[in-house]
């Protein structure tokens, strides 16, 4: 990002996509390092662990056993499966956001970056990260509860005997449900930037993820919508013609289409945790919150144990606030 912290505000969203795109040219062996061993393995799992789940499902529907012990044997099977899999997910995804938003911040700030680095600064960001995590974990907990709730009540309380208004009902509350989803995700994203590269974490980076979506939540919405939008496209593609797709499709092309598609979502997960630090520094310049770059430099080396000034100017700033 060589423009200047005043300049950030006005970026378009392709230009946030643009700048965003252009960051790994400045230290492509780092990025291409952080592709391959966390953001690959995280986007091969978002697709791959269907193959897995499908055969037990399809196994537990089309086979169903009077035996009580067979069965309780294959829907442990499919728990397990995807316990392993949510954590593999939940610990690859706060892994790659670490390494990312640690890796541009130490650009922006122009401290040597390299990956053995980033690695080193991980375990002591994971603890941050993790906290601000179960916030918003119990904040998607609440939301899905009230959804559910609605959900129940107009099934109670409408004429079920109208077609057309339940339709419309189930529209509307799926169109709230789906906005508040967005501008959660968008708070999720923000704050786990704020807890990287400030001293603020948990309920607090989440405020401070609030303050700074104000005035910016409609690009933050079209951004997220279109992530997600993206992700859900590659998702769909994939079960039809990898996962379902084996009376109508060849292994070979099966295997070619699964490989693509996992390469177009280690590209999408990249340019995803990009965007989400452009857009962090974005926000900042929007609401006139001056970076100091020697003070985030120095919150930077705190994480690789160098030594660090007692207060910084970024503590300061969230002291006053």
């Amino acid at each position: 990002m060589d423009l200047s912290p005043e300049e950030l505000q006005f970026l378009s969203i392709p230009d946030i996509l643009r700048e965003s795109i252009s960051i790994p040219r400045r230290a492509a062996r780092t990025f291409y390092f952080i592709t391959l061993i966390l953001i690959f393995p995280l986007s091969f799992a978002i697709l791959a662990h269907s193959l897995f789940t499908h055969p037990i499902l399809r196994q537990l529907e089309d086979h169903p056993t009077y035996d009580p012990t067979e069965t309780r044997h294959q829907w442990t099977r499919l728990l397990v499966f995807q316990f392993c899999y949510l954590i593999f997910l939940f610990a690859f995804s706060l892994l790659s956001t670490a390494a990312v938003v640690f890796t541009v911040a130490s650009l922006y700030t122009s401290k040597p970056v390299s990956f053995s680095s980033t690695l080193s600064a991980i375990p002591k960001v994971l603890k941050r990260l993790f906290i601000t995590f179960l916030w918003v974990s119990f904040l998607m907990i609440a939301y899905n509860a009230v959804f559910l709730s609605f959900l129940i009540l107009l099934i109670i309380a409408i004429d079920t005997q109208s077609a057309l208004l339940v339709l419309f009902c189930m529209l509307v509350i799926f169109l709230l449900f789906l906005v508040v989803h967005v501008y959660i995700t968008a708070l999720w994203h923000l704050a786990s930037v704020v807890s990287v590269l400030e001293p603020l974490y948990g309920f607090a980076a989440m405020k401070k993820s609030y303050e700074l979506l104000k005035g910016k939540t409609r690009m933050a919405g079209v951004l997220v919508f279109g992530y997600l939008a993206i992700c859900a496209a590659i998702g769909s593609v994939f079960g039809v013609v990898v996962v379902h797709g084996g009376d109508r499709y060849g292994v070979f092309t099966r295997i070619v289409v699964g490989g693509f598609l996992v390469g177009v979502l280690v590209i999408v997960n990249l340019v995803g945790l990009l965007v989400q630090s452009v857009f962090y520094y974005v926000c900042k310049s929007y609401h006139h919150q001056e970076i100091d770059k020697s003070a985030l430099h120095d919150h930077l080396g705190g994480y690789l144990g160098e030594y660090v000034p007692l207060k910084s100017s970024i503590q300061m700033e969230n002291m006053d606030v």
